[in-house]
Formats: C-alpha cells, sequence, structure tokens
C-alpha cells in the first residue's frame, strides 16, 4: 500500500466516524480562503473567514444568490453554524444538488 492509499483510507475512516457522529464532513476548494457570511448572499456581512484546507460540516442548505466558484455556479449555500454561510461553489461534496436538509427559518 503506498502512503496515498493510508491517507486516502484514514480520510475515508475519518470521514466515516464523522458520519457516525452525525454528519459529513466536506473540504473546502483548496487555495481558498472562503468568506464565512451571515446570510445567503454576497450583500449580507462577513463573519470570518474559512482556512486554507478548511473542511466543513454542513448543518443544513438554501437557496439563495447566485455565485460562481471553484465547483462551478450554483445558487445553493451551506449553512455551517447558527448565522454562518457559505456558497456551496467552493465545497467539494460530490454533488450539483442539495447533500443536507433545507434548512428551516
Amino acid at each position: 500500500m503506498t502512503t496515498q492509499d493510508h491517507q486516502g483510507a484514514a480520510e475515508a475512516a475519518d470521514g466515516q466516524a464523522l458520519a457516525a457522529a452525525g454528519g459529513l464532513v466536506y473540504p473546502v476548494a483548496p487555495g481558498y480562503r472562503v468568506k464565512v457570511r451571515q446570510g445567503p448572499g454576497t450583500d449580507t456581512p462577513v463573519v470570518r473567514l474559512l482556512a486554507d484546507g478548511a473542511r466543513i460540516k454542513i448543518r443544513c442548505q438554501t437557496h439563495g444568490e447566485k455565485v460562481s466558484g471553484p465547483y462551478g455556479t450554483s445558487d445553493i449555500w451551506d449553512n455551517i453554524a447558527p448565522g454562518e454561510y457559505i456558497s456551496d461553489t467552493y465545497v467539494r461534496t460530490g454533488s450539483s444538488g442539495m447533500v443536507a436538509p433545507t434548512c428551516v427559518n
């Protein structure tokens, strides 16, 4: 087994453990410090920046402003904490659609 195989196996095990703990964790696009916003649009205040290489847990998803990013163009926004949203176009979910429940206001 190569070092890369070991790393992939470890990441898969981490993902399974986190899924068992109540949610999946997704990587943010490499090379980006993504702005976390107060709502699902670029017209809402920036709450904080995610570090390059961050991994996030998506609590729920909602539709908002259409944004283009490294993973395409979409109006899906990921809620990662109360009052914290990032455009799904910066998250590698493996899907162009929703991967989490719809946020309830």
